[in-house]
């Protein structure tokens, strides 16, 4: 089987030699490439399109945000997992709605890192469950917002498969669920996008439990 490849983005040497050694552990995985800054995260990916990005906020040239926009921009079926310090809202959202599948905090365990980096490879979305609260506060806040009219027009089928992603499932899960192959899982979740003006499992996920649509 073909091992998971990793590129690790964080300017402190330190950190990375730290996290390489972690993750390095597991044998699934593989550390391809290491960067300093956010320039060379995006060069590196482009030469070596790794399945995972292991991406620091804080870059003395571009911020993760802009780094993390770019990547899935150019590669979207590349997993970006944020690992930073910062537990600010703002810093989360941001992220998400640039296409982050994982958000997690530098003092995370290296099991919960290893964990979601396996998560994340297998379609799957992670917020540490320290940001949990801080997250739905923020949806409820947007949930008081007056929100424009959205002709969703999902259907009955569509609604399944958002329910499912809602609830963290990865494709191959709702495929097995709903008795359904993985290519019209994909082909369900790309009319979800196009439907909910969103780019990503992510964000429709954080967007149906915002509106309503579906419950977890």
């Amino acid at each position: 089987m073909k091992p998971i490849s990793i590129l690790i983005v964080d300017d402190h040497a330190l950190v990375r030699e730290g996290i390489t050694k972690i993750v390095s552990l597991e044998k699934r995985f593989k550390v391809i490439a290491e960067a300093c800054n956010g320039k060379q995260a995006i060069e590196l990916c482009r030469s070596y399109r790794p399945d995972i990005v292991l991406l620091d906020i804080n870059l003395p040239d571009l911020t993760g945000m802009e780094v993390c926009k770019i990547i899935k921009q150019e590669f979207p079926g590349t997993g970006v997992i944020a690992l930073t310090i910062h537990d600010q809202e703002e810093y989360i959202f941001e992220m998400i709605h640039h296409g982050v599948a994982a958000y997690l905090l530098k003092d995370v365990s290296p099991d919960q890192l290893i964990n979601t980096i396996a998560q994340v490879a297998d379609g799957k979305s992670f917020i540490s469950p320290s940001l949990t609260a801080k997250i739905f506060s923020q949806i409820n806040k947007l949930s008081t917002k007056p929100q424009e009219a959205r002709p969703w027009g999902l259907t009955e089928r569509e609604m399944e498969v958002l329910t499912l992603v809602a609830n963290g499932d990865s494709n191959k899960t709702i495929a097995g669920k709903l008795y359904i192959s993985e290519k019209t899982v994909k082909n369900h979740l790309t009319n979800i996008f196009q439907k909910l003006n969103v780019t990503d499992r992510t964000q429709a996920a954080l967007m149906a439990i915002k509106e309503g649509m579906v419950e977890i």
